[in-house]
């Protein structure tokens, strides 16, 4: 199984292009909360059905979560609510491709932050990859920065401020959910990555639910009441969070963060095929990057 954190994570972030693109589209109709909250309260029952078809139509016996990996999932659900509002507001203030390529500063903090918490240290070919992606986005970020103008502008501001949060927190997040994983006792890679979904999801829809709750529960009505459009982003969202949880429990959270960069050619495509948004020299220029950080990652 050495190497099949790659088509996983690739897989992954296919699907989470996808939700991307689906979730812009309900902007409109539902709060940035709201959009989020239809990941987590659809995501969550079909993440605890696989663990009964695990358990009963497999006979598996899958990993008691400990106080440790609770609390790591926590974490890691707390700031990938966050992250995800954060994405989905920057969504209001650039276009598509510029709200997903801010977000993606997370590699990096990923990678020092695998270092701080877990220990895992990458080579050299992991860390240029991530390098070369990285430059990818910078060029990307300074294109989009040119167009929004200048860093006087609040739009430009609110627009950086926003994505480099989103990244933060992304990045947090990743290390959180590979801490929690590898935090169980016992069970393989995909017994502790379908627990860890399940646990984690579970906690998200209750703290999703409560906010909103409180702060405006016309939101949990709208997304009930727009199911036919929410439910497949929910799907979409739990099968993508699948492959991350699982490519996570495989491999160092900094390398499954980095090839998962994948999404940003994907996100390039759908930004022009759905969204029919138009791309400068420089966006391009900064895709080639991260597509050639992808290729090194898989070839190393």
């Amino acid at each position: 199984m050495a190497d099949l954190w790659i088509p996983v994570t690739i897989a992954a972030a296919f699907l989470q292009c996808l939700r991307t693109a689906m979730q812009k589209r309900l902007t409109g109709s539902l709060s940035a909360e709201g959009a989020n909250f239809i990941r987590y309260v659809y995501g969550a029952p079909i993440a605890l059905l696989l663990l009964v078809v695990l358990t009963r139509g497999l006979g598996r016996e899958l990993p008691t979560p400990s106080t440790v990996s609770l609390v790591y999932g926590a974490i890691g659900g707390l700031t990938q609510i966050a992250a995800t509002s954060l994405l989905i507001r920057a969504f209001t203030y650039r276009s598509f491709v510029v709200g997903t390529t801010y977000s993606k500063t997370e590699t990096v903090q990923a990678a020092l932050l695998a270092v701080l918490i877990l220990g895992e240290t990458l080579d050299f070919w992991g860390w240029g990859a991530i390098v070369l992606g990285f430059i990818g986005i910078v060029v990307m970020s300074r294109t989009a920065a040119a167009g929004a103008g200048s860093w006087q502008d609040a739009g430009a501001r609110k627009a950086a401020l926003v994505g480099l949060g989103s990244g933060t927190l992304f990045g947090i997040c990743a290390v959180a959910i590979r801490a929690s994983s590898l935090s169980l006792a016992s069970g393989d890679e995909l017994e502790r990555a379908a627990v860890t979904l399940a646990s984690i999801t579970t906690m998200q829809t209750a703290m999703m639910a409560t906010y909103l709750a409180v702060r405006d529960p016309r939101q949990i009505v709208e997304v009930f009441r727009l199911w036919p459009r929410t439910f497949p982003v929910g799907v979409m969202s739990v099968a993508g969070s699948a492959g991350w949880f699982f490519g996570m429990t495989l491999e160092n959270a900094a390398l499954v963060r980095a090839l998962g960069q994948v999404e940003l050619v994907f996100t390039y495509l759908a930004s022009h095929l759905i969204f029919r948004e138009r791309a400068t020299a420089g966006e391009t220029a900064g895709i080639l990057l991260v597509a050639g950080s992808v290729i090194l990652l898989i070839l190393r």
